[in-house]
């Protein structure tokens, strides 16, 4: 039988002394989160570019009639018809 224990007394406390096995739980949820956001933000990045590249721009709303007006207005042009 192997001695795997060293043991320390004190006092009434019987302290076992072991070398951790494995990896931390806490340190292997950290990875999997920190990859898991790696990963989304990866792909939102190849996503936009992808769009940037294959969708047309965007149509530009229309300009209502009432707003040419003040703006032909403030550059000093005279509406037609005035």
């Amino acid at each position: 039988m192997s001695e795997e224990f060293d043991f320390a007394d004190k006092g009434n406390k019987i302290i076992y002394e072991t070398e951790a096995k494995g990896l931390n739980p806490g340190l292997i949820v950290l990875l999997v989160v920190v990859g898991l956001l790696l990963i989304f933000l990866v792909g939102n990045y190849v996503l936009y570019t992808y769009a940037q590249k294959t969708l047309p721009p965007r149509k530009k709303k229309p300009v209502s009639k009432k707003k040419m007006k003040r703006e032909r207005l403030k550059q000093g042009v005279s509406a037609p018809g005035e």
